[in-house]
């Protein structure tokens, strides 16, 4: 078990294959790992019987550490090909995976666009990506709460998008975990859903702290919630005075061309660099 946020050293599966632990393999993006994952590692500490705060806060280290050397692996990759990937994080529940469908739905005639999907059991979202004609590829993390930049690494090999691409990578939805777990993804997008509580910003600040754009998403049922959406903006730039917060709605398309334009000019600054 995890140390910190409690959750399991889970079998972890690539869609489409057997198990992804215990393998030694070149990645076609210079990556030369072993499979010794230690999943769920967050900011949430947990007590472990018998171990000391100084040893978990060690081991804690160590593993963001060896993440931290993924991620370095996939953003070198990511920059070499003018890939921008995008690390989508929500609570469940906040409507990721219908505005992921309808924005590709939206742009994959203009853009080349590609999914990692991250979800613990099922590929029932992978598919529903794959309807609109994009290539997707899931990854289960069974008990584990996030996504890592080793489970990343693997799926691009096998994914392979294409250079000059967006790259989509819907990780699983928690707020805690994966703020601490960089993928090297170029921007963290936070989704954030007007049924759910207007303080989640300052309930779970290292998430909106780590992300760059808020998408205040299903905003068509405000007159029927009780949100304070000034309130949250105010909160999400309390933890975070940069983060740009954009109202959307991916049940009727309100904001959401504010979010495509915001897509093709942050690719634009991926395509140029």
């Amino acid at each position: 078990m995890c140390t910190v946020c409690g959750c399991g050293e889970g079998e972890v599966q690539l869609e489409g294959e057997e198990h992804t632990h215990e393998h030694a393999h070149g990645h076609h993006h210079h990556h030369h790992h072993e499979h010794t994952h230690d999943y769920g590692l967050g900011s949430a500490h947990a007590h472990a019987p018998g171990m000391s705060q100084t040893r978990m806060v060690q081991i804690e280290e160590d593993i963001l550490s060896k993440n931290n050397q993924y991620a370095a692996a996939n953003r070198g990759w990511f920059a070499e090909y003018h890939i921008l990937a995008l690390n989508l994080v929500s609570s469940p529940g906040s409507g990721k995976t219908s505005l992921l469908t309808r924005s590709i739905d939206d742009l994959k005639q203009e853009l080349k666009l590609a999914v990692i999907e991250g979800d613990q059991q099922t590929a029932n979202d992978a598919d529903k990506i794959r309807a609109t004609g994009v290539k997707a590829l899931q990854i289960n993390t069974g008990k584990g709460c996030h996504l890592d930049a080793h489970m990343v690494g693997h799926a691009l090999d096998s994914l392979k998008p294409e250079a000059g691409s967006v790259l989509f990578i819907e990780n699983v939805g928690n707020l805690v975990c994966p703020a601490a777990f960089d993928l090297g993804e170029g921007h963290k997008v936070a989704i954030l859903s007007v049924t759910e509580g207007e303080d989640k910003p300052i309930k779970y600040p290292d998430m909106f702290h780590a992300a760059d754009l808020l998408l205040l998403n299903k905003i068509d049922l405000l007159p029927y919630v009780d949100f304070d959406v000034d309130k949250c903006i105010e909160y999400a730039r309390r933890v975070n005075p940069g983060i740009k917060v954009l109202q959307v709605s991916a049940t009727t398309g309100a904001g959401m061309e504010s979010w495509y334009q915001w897509i093709k000019a942050t690719q634009q600054l991926v395509l140029i660099s």
